[in-house]
């Protein structure tokens, strides 16, 4: 299926591994310029020649660390200047470490905010007035499934993510008359460097095995296993595609039946 973004410019956040990694692929499948951003450079700069190389299309490394209140501006700029706009943005960043959601501390509180919260409204807040000049754009944020259904040891992730989603509601409701739309998608347990490595965190807190523990987690999936990547990249480029033109202000679930609740 065309989705009809071929040539359109997009900025994706957290590309060198996981699920961004996937969420570039993607992308550049369907003949989209890429900028891609990590804290990881030369993570970076592989990813680069191996999508120039298989897709025939632009990519520009922009490395960046969400943590630094001045990064968001920076690579906006960046980014605007390598692609001569930037019509998709993808806000995907790394999460905080486990933590006893009855002994965080405002240190904590401050560096997850930052890299969930504020500096994904940051980098959004200077790419849309482009996109509302253009008449054109989609913002889709990677969450998490704790949004939904609060993960007991990811105090600081359920917080930061749950807040960057409210703004988004909010703001989609503001420029979806001017063609932009702000969706966001919401991973279960992927096969990811992420969810690896909170498995043995996991095991290492409790005294458990790795195998046990995940065990444990595929038996609270209906799916029984862990999700690939590429599945969950290709419901964020199809947020990203004309198709889903009057898709706004949502957050849907890519999680193999996890989440128990009701949407």
């Amino acid at each position: 299926m065309d989705l009809g973004i071929r040539g359109r410019r997009a900025l994706v956040g957290g590309a060198s591994s996981g699920l961004g990694l996937a969420i570039a692929e993607a992308l550049a499948a369907e003949g989209c310029d890429l900028a891609i951003s990590a804290r990881d450079a030369q993570g970076l700069e592989s990813v680069a020649a191996d999508l120039r190389e298989r897709f025939g299309i632009r990519v520009s490394v922009l490395p960046a660390d969400m943590a630094d209140p001045a990064a968001p501006e920076a690579l906006a700029a960046a980014a605007t200047s390598a692609l001569g706009g930037v019509d998709i943005l993808v806000l995907n960043a790394g999460g905080p470490a486990q933590v006893d959601p009855a002994a965080t501390d405002a240190a904590g509180w401050a560096a997850a905010l930052q890299i969930l919260t504020v500096s994904p409204i940051a980098l959004a807040t200077a790419l849309l007035p482009g996109m509302r000049e253009r008449r054109w754009g989609r913002i889709v944020a990677v969450g998490s499934w704790g949004v939904r259904q609060p993960i007991t040891e990811l105090a600081y992730s359920n917080a930061g993510r749950s807040a960057l989603v409210a703004w988004l509601k909010t703001v989609s409701k503001v420029v979806a008359a001017d063609g932009v739309t702000v969706n966001g998608a919401l991973p279960g347990r992927h096969a990811t460097r992420r969810i690896d490595q909170l498995d043995r965190a996991t095991a290492e807190r409790t005294g458990r095995t790795l195998e046990a523990v995940r065990e444990g987690n595929l038996a609270t999936i209906p799916a029984g296993r862990y999700g690939e990547p590429r599945e969950f990249a290709g419901y964020v480029a199809w947020l990203a595609s004309e198709s889903a033109a009057y898709q706004t202000g949502t957050f849907t679930a890519i999680d193999g039946g996890l989440i128990a609740s009701l949407p």
